[in-house]
């Protein structure tokens, strides 16, 4: 099982690459934002994300910490919800640029969780 959790942190990791990468490098754009890829990137980081902790919990006996998986839960759903309310404006014709913002900004604080909360 330690062989599928690799994997699935492996395909955690590009999902956040998906996520981060079009954000920073749309930032200062007013239009014509990758919101697919941010889309697919926060359902690809949700559903690791759980998959790893269960893994984690169930089979490999791992302890985390709960209020921290849950704040990164809390945050990883603000994530798709800002990729899905983007997706649903670009293709309404309508200001993508919070959304957009919301959810690559929200991706960016999940990363600083799991790297500075221990």
């Amino acid at each position: 099982m330690q062989i599928v959790q690799n994997i699935l942190l492996a395909t955690h990791v590009f999902g956040l690459a998906i996520i981060v990468g079009p954000f920073i490098l749309q930032m200062r754009k007013k239009e014509g934002f990758a919101t697919g890829l941010i889309l697919t990137g926060a359902i690809i980081q949700l559903v690791t994300g759980v998959a790893m902790v269960g893994i984690g919990e169930a089979v490999l006996d791992r302890d985390y910490n709960s209020i921290k998986i849950a704040v990164k839960l809390g945050i990883a759903l603000i994530v798709l919800v800002g990729a899905i309310g983007a997706r649903i404006a670009e293709k309404k014709g309508k200001p993508v640029m919070p959304w957009f913002h919301t959810a690559g900004g929200m991706a960016a604080v999940n990363i600083l969780i799991a790297v500075i909360w221990r």
